[in-house]
């Protein structure tokens, strides 16, 4: 599967644009779309709206691929949609760790659904931006 149109604008919306680096709310160098910097990448100017929309395909194709390596049921457009946006948010790595996939692939469709909504916090506290997200996942997940 592949990111829909409607999934792309909600990590474009969710994440925001921004042409210099920043630091995320984890601390991590960030530009464009919510792309993490590489350490063998550098980004010494500001860079347009097009150049971060292509490093955004290039990580949503990531996203993409640990969703069809980590999910072993099948998915409606939205839940892919969730799960991709999720998984560009939180990484991996703790998509691979998460009871959301545990139950996800034991076929609780609806118990994994609701497990986005716990994952609405940053730096230990809970976070508006990150509650929006996730209810917006949520609400691809039960379309």
């Amino acid at each position: 599967m592949e990111l829909s149109a409607q999934g792309l604008e909600l990590i474009k919306k969710s994440e925001g644009f921004r042409n210099q680096q920043y630091l995320d709310t984890a601390g991590h160098e960030t530009i464009g779309y919510g792309h993490k910097i590489g350490p063998h990448e550098s980004f010494p100017a500001a860079i347009t709206e097009e150049r971060a929309s292509a490093i955004l395909i290039n990580d949503v194709k990531q996203a993409e691929q640990a969703i069809g390596r980590l999910i072993h049921v099948p998915l409606s457009q939205g839940q892919f949609d969730a799960l991709v946006d999720f998984c560009f948010n939180v990484g991996a790595g703790r998509l691979a760790a998460s009871t959301l996939l545990a139950e996800l692939n034991a076929g609780q469709y609806a118990h994994a659904g609701l497990q986005l909504l716990r994952w609405d916090y940053a730096g230990g506290a809970p976070n508006a931006s990150l509650k929006a997200r996730r209810t917006a996942e949520l609400q691809l997940w039960t379309a």
